[in-house]
């Protein structure tokens, strides 16, 4: 059941990029289809022989690869978003340990009604590529799949400017774990779930803001409000702020903040401020 929950899931969410690769670059311009995919890698090495200040030697590096896919047709709208990230990094004689890991992908349904607010369909699906750990001691807590989440929600969108859209909706969020069921299971019972569904309210809100010809601000408000446990709800925050130094090379800063009680109670921030080749495939 799991699998087939999965299979599904990214057949859906993957099913309009799949129709668009059956045509042509030109075809894509000019008819329903508009595509966008951006790639960057980020490297910084460091070597030290008889440096008399200390220090130690250093690697870090990401990929990551940006995409999305839209289709326009009558009052019908398919948003399709792809995002995968996945970085290192190595200090000293230390082992090598992971600085980024993400697969996220989203796919949204809209009927243009032409009004303020135009009713939607939406689905997510989120995981990683390769285990995460904790260190000293090294302690695997997560792994492809485990966890994944995945929400489907269905409501009504506003657009109030070009800049931003929101949307609100009712949705269900599946959490699915395998080894690691800390991320679905429920401690008020004594059963230990590996599967969490929930219903809830769901709010999506993305701002994309073009600052001046090369710099460019980007941000994503998730948030999904269980209704049985209100006071458990998921927030996802990711803003990125990109500066275009020169047509390959960019200057990014990331920050995402993650508020999800099931992880940890803690709010978990990350902030990456990162110079690197970037080059737009299409």
């Amino acid at each position: 059941m799991r699998t087939y929950i999965i299979a599904l899931a990214a057949i859906g969410l993957t099913a309009g990029a799949a129709l668009a690769q059956d045509e042509t670059a030109a075809e894509a311009t000019a008819g329903p289809w508009t595509h966008k995919l951006v790639g960057a890698i980020t490297a910084t090495q460091v070597q030290l022989k008889d440096w008399s200040q200390g220090g130690e030697d250093a690697l870090a590096w990401t990929v990551s690869l940006d995409g999305a896919s839209n289709y326009e047709s009558g009052r019908y709208n398919v948003a399709n978003t792809y995002q995968f990230a996945f970085g290192q990094t190595k200090l000293g004689s230390g082992g090598v340990r992971k600085t980024d890991d993400r697969i996220d992908l989203s796919s949204t349904l809209t009927y243009m009604l032409g009004t303020i607010l135009n009713p939607y369909v939406s689905a997510t699906f989120k995981t990683q590529f390769a285990g995460g750990y904790t260190y000293e001691p090294k302690v695997e807590i997560s792994k492809f799949l485990d966890p994944a989440y995945i929400t489907q929600s269905a409501g009504v969108g506003y657009q109030p400017r070009p800049e931003i859209k929101t949307r609100l909706g009712l949705g269900l969020r599946e959490v699915i774990t395998s080894d690691y069921t800390r991320y679905a299971d429920d401690p008020g019972t004594t059963k230990i779930e590996d599967v969490s569904v929930d219903g809830g309210l769901e709010s999506v809100t993305d701002a994309e803001w073009q600052m001046s010809d090369n710099v460019l601000f980007t941000s994503k408000l998730e948030v999904f409000a269980p209704l049985a446990a209100v006071d458990e709800t998921v927030l996802r925050n990711n803003n990125r702020l990109t500066v275009k130094v020169s047509e390959y090379v960019n200057v990014n800063l990331n920050v995402e903040l993650v508020q999800d009680d099931k992880a940890t109670e803690d709010l978990q921030v990350k902030q990456v401020l990162a110079l690197g080749l970037s080059y737009s495939f299409i």
